[in-house]
């Protein structure tokens, strides 16, 4: 039998082609990170403090904003560490957090923006019977459901991908560990891992967002029979955040998952994107577009 060493901790090889660009990227990471910390706890404090915002909508949206705090979470981090530290090793245990709760939290925002678009259909398209249907018990088991779904999906992924033997090189050509660049280093077959990980990033993300397409396509033709133009500006633009930030979800996941050969020149930059810029985004989209949140900040302002 051949002797071979099992990998106990991986090197991240990190952003291709910035050396001697440690203190800028440094610099630049920590301030995102902090915006992000800083914006969605902003707006997770506005709601829960604010009885105005006791609402699906914004019930919803305190969801979104933990999705954020914790994706934001995943690699970021470890990356500020190993640029301040100049050490680029995680360990095996740290690799396979870093692949679970990504696929986890990834998938449960996914999912999350499916139970937003569908919030959005009844309160538009439903509104007499809207508090009926979106009662609190029915908007607690849509968003447990979100959770507990997309903890299966990250269970069986990172399982997978862990339970394959990694004897050789222990060098992931990526800034965190997600499945694509860690089963590279699997000394076995790794059919089944690479067919369960593009069904399952594939389905999950194209069932949902054809199901937002379906509730926004309902809105669209509700919006169009209202008799009042103002009614129709307000139902649109009660929409508008929620479209914004679903762009900014979709978008790159479509690229990044439907074409894994993606160079790493194009591939980094949209998975930065994706882990650092978007959960920043999303408090910024939603508070710029929306009165009640101003209102709430407002008032938290002031006492």
């Amino acid at each position: 039998m051949e002797n071979c060493t099992v990998v106990s901790e991986f090197i991240l090889l990190g952003i291709p082609n910035t050396k001697g660009l440690e203190t800028i990227l440094f610099v630049t990471f920590l301030s995102f990170y902090l915006c992000t910390l800083l914006g969605n706890l902003l707006i997770f404090s506005a709601i829960l403090a604010d009885p105005r915002l006791h609402t699906p909508m914004y019930f919803f949206l305190c969801n979104l904003s933990i999705l954020d705090l914790g994706l934001s979470s995943i690699s970021t981090p470890k990356f500020l560490a190993n640029l301040w530290a100049k050490s680029r090793t995680i360990s095996l245990g740290g690799c396979m957090s870093q692949v679970f709760f990504y696929h986890f939290l990834g998938s449960t925002e996914c999912l999350l923006f499916t139970v937003m678009a569908y919030d959005r259909y009844m309160a538009i398209c439903h509104p007499l019977r809207y508090l009926l249907i979106m009662n609190r018990r029915v908007c607690a088991l849509l968003a447990a459901g979100t959770w507990i779904t997309s903890s299966f999906h990250a269970t069986i992924l990172t399982s997978l991908t862990f339970t394959l033997p990694y004897c050789g090189s222990n060098v992931v050509d990526y800034f965190f560990c997600d499945i694509f660049p860690v089963v590279k280093l699997a000394c076995a077959d790794t059919y089944i891992i690479e067919t369960v990980t593009f069904t399952n990033t594939g389905m999950v993300p194209t069932t949902c967002f054809l199901l937002i397409l379906t509730s926004y396509v309902r809105i669209a033709a509700s919006v169009v029979r209202m008799r009042s133009a103002e009614e129709g500006l307000k139902a649109v633009s009660t929409c508008a955040s929620h479209l914004t930030v679903v762009c900014f979800f979709f978008g790159p996941c479509a690229l990044l998952y439907t074409q894994p050969s993606l160079s790493k020149v194009l591939a980094t930059p949209i998975q930065i994107f994706c882990d650092v810029v978007t959960p920043m985004l999303n408090p910024v989209v939603y508070t710029l577009r929306n009165k009640e949140v101003k209102a709430a900040f407002r008032r938290m302002k002031g006492g």
